[in-house]
């Protein structure tokens, strides 16, 4: 059976998201939550407060500005240099030992289980972004939609089964 195009817009975040959320508290040094980012695989990630709650997110457009600002690199000069592979493979003692607040990016792209995935498409273009957190009421992350979890449900829609 083929999805149509009502049957794809009928979608909501529950239906596409990732459910493995990799949380980082965030008093958690940014050391180490660049290993966690690593180990996990991920770009990015929410941090959260001590109750939980979605507070901002962290990934690795946040560490290459502070690469950028460190180093001296005017605009993205600095990406796809030495300095991005650097503390991805295995200079992490380069990375600052400050709290993850001090780099992420506050006031994430946030949206319920509810939304449906044109709403989340939209946001992510609006606010220039590659992942919406889905929260539950307190603002805690239930899951992540990514551009690419946009792009497979597409693709599944137009697949024939």
């Amino acid at each position: 059976m083929i999805m149509t195009i009502k049957d794809l817009s009928d979608l909501t975040a529950r239906d596409v998201m990732s459910r493995e959320v990799v949380s980082i508290p965030e008093k958690m040094s940014l050391r180490r939550a660049a290993r966690l980012l690593l180990d996990a695989q991920v770009s990015g990630a929410p941090v959260v407060d001590e109750g939980g709650r979605c507070t901002g997110v962290l990934s690795t457009t946040d560490f290459m500005r502070w690469v950028e600002k460190e180093h001296g690199c005017p605009g993205k000069s600095c990406v796809g240099s030495d300095f991005l592979p650097e503390w991805q493979l295995d200079g992490l003692d380069a990375v600052p030992t400050d709290a993850v607040r001090t780099l992420m990016t506050p006031d994430p792209v946030m949206a319920s289980p509810e939304a449906r995935i044109g709403e989340l498409a939209r946001m992510m273009l609006d606010a220039h972004v590659h992942r919406v957190i889905i929260v539950d009421e307190a603002r805690r992350p239930v899951g992540i939609v990514s551009s690419i979890d946009l792009l497979a449900a597409v693709a599944r829609a137009e697949a024939p089964t």
